[in-house]
C-alpha cells in the first residue's frame, strides 16, 4: 500500500495492523526520548491548504518523532494563495524531494488527483479532502474506541457508536461509518433531516431522526461540530432548536449506558452541539483522542514508508 485516500483503500486487516502499530509506537510517545531512527533522511511535506490545527500538528508531531524532516506547507501566504494550480504545487514539491505529501484541501478527491497524477512520485495521505473523507481520523477514532471498550479485542465486534450532528458537511462521519463497520461495530447516525446527505440509505449505518431514542443503546457518542463555514443557507432554525433536540448535555449524559463514553474529532462548538461541562466530563476522551492521534499518525507514516508495521512486543 502506498497511498492512504480512504478507508476503502484498508481491507480489515489492513486497518488492524495499522492500529496494532499504533499501540506499539505509543509506547515512544510516553518515552523519556520521544524518537525512533525509523524515518531519518525522509521528506514529508504537510501541504494544507485548509486551516487545521489538531491535524497538521499531529502529523507533524509523528513525522518527527519518527526522526522525519517535516515542511509546512500552507496555502496563506504561498503561491497558492495567489492562484498556484495544485500541479504546480506538487511538481514543486516533487523537485525538492519530498517522499510523502500529506494534503488537506477544500476539494473532495483533491488527494486521489495528486495521487494518482504525474506530477509526483511519493506517498500521498489524505488529511481532508472536502466533504468526502478524513481517514486517519477515522483510524485514531477507532484506536480510541479499541483501547477503552474493547479489552484486548483486536476488532470493534459488538460495539454501538454513535455519530451525531452535521452529517452532510462532514468528511469524518463518512470515513468513520467505513471503518467502524468494517471492524465490525454496528453504526447509528443522529441528524436533522437538511443535515443528512441525499444517499444516505445506502451507508452501512442505521438512521434516526430521534437522538434521546438511541442514547441508551449506544457504547460510544460520537459528536460532530456544525460547519457554519460550509453552510451557504439555513439548516435549522437557530441555535437553540439545534441544542435542544441534537445537543448533547447533562441530562441525556444521564441517560448514557455506564461505561460508555463521549467522543468529538474537534474542534467543538460549546455550548451548541455539546456543552462545556459534558466536553470536560470524566467520560469525555476527547483530549485523549488528540494524543492518540500522534501515534495513530506514526503508525500511518511507518506503515506507508516502510512497508511493515511493529510486531507485538517489538518496542518492549
Amino acid at each position: 500500500m502506498k497511498h492512504l485516500l480512504s478507508i476503502n483503500d484498508l481491507s480489515e486487516s489492513e486497518a488492524i495492523a495499522i492500529l496494532d502499530t499504533a499501540a506499539e509506537l505509543a509506547r515512544v510517545s510516553d518515552a523519556p526520548m520521544k524518537k525512533l531512527p525509523t524515518l531519518r533522511g525522509r521528506t514529508i511535506v504537510n501541504l494544507f491548504a485548509e486551516d487545521s490545527t489538531r491535524t497538521r500538528i499531529s502529523f507533524e508531531a509523528a513525522a518527527k518523532r519518527l526522526s522525519a524532516d517535516v515542511i509546512n506547507f500552507s496555502a496563506k501566504g504561498s503561491s497558492v494563495s495567489k492562484g498556484e494550480s495544485l500541479k504546480d504545487t506538487a511538481q514543486t514539491l516533487q523537485a525538492m524531494g519530498a517522499d510523502a505529501v500529506i494534503i488537506r484541501h477544500q476539494a473532495s478527491g483533491a488527494a486521489h488527483r495528486l495521487a494518482t497524477s504525474k506530477w509526483m512520485s511519493g506517498t500521498v495521505i489524505n488529511a481532508g479532502d472536502g466533504t468526502h473523507e478524513h481517514p486517519s481520523q477515522a483510524l485514531l477514532d477507532a484506536y480510541t474506541l479499541r483501547k477503552h471498550l474493547m479489552q484486548g479485542a483486536k476488532n470493534l465486534q459488538g460495539l454501538h457508536v454513535a455519530i451525531v450532528g452535521d452529517i452532510l458537511h462532514s468528511r469524518v462521519a463518512r470515513s468513520n461509518v467505513l471503518l467502524l463497520s468494517k471492524l465490525g461495530a454496528t453504526v447509528s447516525v443522529a441528524a436533522p433531516p437538511t443535515l443528512l446527505p441525499v444517499g444516505i440509505e445506502s451507508w452501512n449505518a442505521h438512521v434516526s431522526y430521534d437522538f434521546d431514542e438511541l442514547i441508551p443503546n449506544v457504547d460510544a457518542i460520537m459528536m460532530l461540530r456544525v460547519q457554519n463555514e460550509r453552510m451557504n443557507e439555513l439548516y435549522f432554525p437557530n441555535a437553540r432548536e439545534y441544542s435542544r433536540y441534537f445537543g448533547l448535555n447533562s441530562d441525556r449524559v444521564k441517560r448514557m449506558k455506564k461505561d460508555s463514553i463521549i467522543m468529538h474529532p474537534g474542534p467543538m462548538n460549546r455550548g451548541l452541539e455539546i456543552t462545556a461541562d459534558v466536553a470536560d466530563s470524566a467520560r469525555s476522551v476527547i483530549i485523549e483522542q488528540v494524543s492518540n492521534g500522534v501515534s495513530v499518525r506514526m503508525a500511518i507514516l511507518y506503515t506507508l514508508l516502510t512497508g511493515e508495521g511493529i510486531e507485538s512486543g517489538a518496542l518492549a
